[in-house]
């Protein structure tokens, strides 16, 4: 820690986001918590994304822009960049939840090796779709993931020296198992007990359902075992019928 302050590294990664990324910019650049580290990662983006943050230039740590091998491999670029004591990944279209988010979540407690909270789910127009289907718990542990990802991968603060490489060999749901990794090795993890951040619905695991599925039953069979993740699909499978029968709709 720096002078009692720990420092952020907020790593976002981006590829032909032009109508979001400076929304997703201004999140972390008016933060009122001073020490703050951010690192953009650009995938070369041909839409006009490029122009937009460099207009930011003078306020990010570090930017590149270059061609990439995915998103995975573009957060892992990040990671080598960072150099905080904590590292939170605010991906394009989705926001830090409040100018003072990042100030109230290291309040809560020090020292923590993982700090996490609540995720509000927004559409494309910024409008809030409510809290996500998957509440984070009351006390989080790396068997929380069980029945699903409860903690959202922009409401998740880390401590930089638990974290590992993302693994290449998941292409949309490598962020399971990079958590999962880290809150294994955790002794000290803190819910924040408020609202952290926003993400807009869809994505790539949206349009390639059915791959981020099969990555997803992957990892959980790799952390728990085949029998108790067939067992916990079942129950996956109830509650995710049950939630839309009465709200008609699947909030990640």
């Amino acid at each position: 820690m720096r002078a009692g302050q720990p420092i952020l590294s907020v790593i976002t990664v981006v590829y032909n986001n032009v109508a979001d990324i400076e929304r997703t910019l201004l999140s972390v650049l008016n933060q009122t918590y001073k020490g703050i580290e951010y690192i953009v990662i650009d995938g070369g983006s041909t839409d006009g994304t490029v122009p937009i943050i460099e207009k930011y230039k003078d306020r990010l740590t570090k930017f590149i822009s270059e061609k990439d091998n995915g998103i995975y491999d573009a957060m892992n670029k990040g990671l080598i960049l960072a150099t905080g004591d904590y590292v939170l990944f605010m991906n394009s279209a989705d926001e830090i939840y409040s100018a003072d988010t990042i100030a109230n979540v290291f309040a809560t407690a020090p020292n923590a090796d993982i700090y996490y909270g609540e995720t509000e789910m927004i559409d494309a127009s910024s409008k809030s779709l409510g809290q996500r289907r998957h509440k984070a718990p009351a006390n989080f542990t790396w068997k929380s993931f069980k029945y699903g990802m409860s903690v959202s991968h922009q409401a998740i603060y880390i401590k930089r020296a638990l974290v590992e490489p993302y693994d290449p060999q998941y292409q949309l749901s490598a962020d399971i198992d990079w958590i999962l990794r880290a809150a294994k090795k955790a002794k000290t993890i803190v819910n924040v007990n408020q609202y952290v951040a926003k993400y807009q619905v869809g994505g790539m695991s949206k349009l390639k359902h059915r791959q981020s599925l099969a990555e997803r039953f992957d990892i959980m069979k790799k952390h728990y075992g085949l029998l108790p993740t067939l067992f916990n699909h079942g129950i996956i499978a109830f509650k995710l019928g049950w939630y839309w029968l009465r709200n008609r709709r699947t909030n990640d």
